[in-house]
């Protein structure tokens, strides 16, 4: 049974150009999935621009995502490549959400490739604490260490072995970053009115940056955008439930994930920087040795060159922030967006030459 509509469904507000559900019906009819009407449809926020869509169909629920609306040119790829590692990633200890299965045929839903994967029992803390989680810095203070911990399950993971070898091109990783994002810094003039990169230190960080780059590192599976924003906690604990929004993995150098984590901690110097403001706000986190013990502790990665890592990782942040700046000025960002993101990039940048300068 392809299945129908459900009151529910139909009053949810969902563009049709998005999620068309008679054809998601036959389609998950294909893959065996148990048929019915569509119930208790609701959007969800996340931390991208992605399409995320809750149902429930004969008892089951699932969580659909897709690109955003106006597709860009990579969408469907990275969403790919994204539901090829969450399905590589059954049965690690990696915490993670379920991949159910996915269409990687743009043709059948609007241009647009899409995956189910089972809904997570938690809570994302940059969209607040909990009471329990509010109320006692020791809970605080123990998902940091979560947050290190998941992230050193990931790096421990073959990537060979699990079927990824054909992902990325980890071939010269690091060797391509500061190139990379100084071609994506310039790339910036391209839109109207932007004066240029008012960010102090770019060339010292991006000199200092080629100067001590490690020599020696071992590929493996890459988040690409590990912080507080893309975890998930449980409602009951400090445990952590899910590292989400997977959009930009790949396989390179797992110890940039390490770096991101520590780079985008909340101090009280930089508390703007965080991406969870009620968690920074709140108090009660490691302290950054602390994390990297924690990690150390999970992992066998040689964690001597951390500095250049978080370095690089306040390097290529900023950079990416400051693109939405640039876009602000052309009139394709709201300005007080662009204003917020170019001071996360100066304290990035502030960040990166103080880790420099304690070198």
């Amino acid at each position: 049974m392809t299945g129908g509509f459900s009151q529910s469904a139909t009053n949810h507000g969902i563009d049709p150009a998005l999620i068309d559900f008679s054809v998601l019906a036959a389609w998950m009819d294909e893959q065996g999935l148990s048929g019915g009407p569509f119930e208790n449809v609701q959007a969800l926020a996340g931390g991208t621009q992605n399409v995320l869509l809750r149902f429930e169909r004969a008892g089951r629920e699932y969580v659909l995502r897709r690109p955003p609306p106006h597709l860009r040119p990579k969408s469907n790829d990275a969403l790919r490549r994204e539901a090829q590692v969450l399905s590589a990633l059954a049965g690690s200890d990696v915490p993670h959400p379920g991949f159910i299965a996915g269409c990687m045929d743009e043709a059948r839903m609007g241009g647009a490739v899409f995956y189910l994967m089972e809904p997570v029992a938690g809570f994302n803390p940059a969209n607040g604490l909990p009471p329990l989680h509010a109320g006692d810095a020791s809970i605080r203070h123990e998902m940091g260490l979560q947050a290190a911990d998941a992230l050193a399950r990931l790096g421990r993971v073959d990537h060979v072995a699990v079927g990824l070898g054909d992902v990325g091109h980890p071939e010269g990783f690091l060797e391509r970053q500061v190139g990379r994002w100084l071609d994506e810094l310039a790339s910036y003039s391209r839109h109207e009115n932007y004066p240029g990169p008012d960010i102090p230190g770019v060339e010292a960080v991006a000199q200092w940056l080629e100067r001590n780059r490690p020599r020696n590192w071992t590929a493996g599976i890459m988040h690409g955008d590990y912080h507080f924003a893309n975890v998930m906690y449980a409602w009951d604990s400090a445990r952590l439930v899910a590292i989400v929004d997977w959009e930009m993995c790949t396989i390179g150098d797992p110890l940039l994930d390490l770096g991101w984590l520590l780079a985008t901690l909340p101090d009280p110097e930089h508390p703007f920087i965080s991406t969870a403001v009620g968690l920074a706000q709140a108090g009660g986190l490691p302290s950054p040795q602390q994390m990297l013990e924690r990690y150390r502790e999970a992992s066998e990665r040689d964690l001597s060159a951390i500095d250049w890592y978080v370095v690089m990782a306040c390097f290529k942040l900023g950079i990416v922030l400051e693109g939405t700046n640039a876009r602000a000025f052309a009139g394709k960002a709201p300005r007080a967006t662009g204003d917020l993101l170019h001071a996360m990039t100066l304290g990035l940048f502030d960040r990166a030459a103080a880790v420099i300068a304690r070198a």
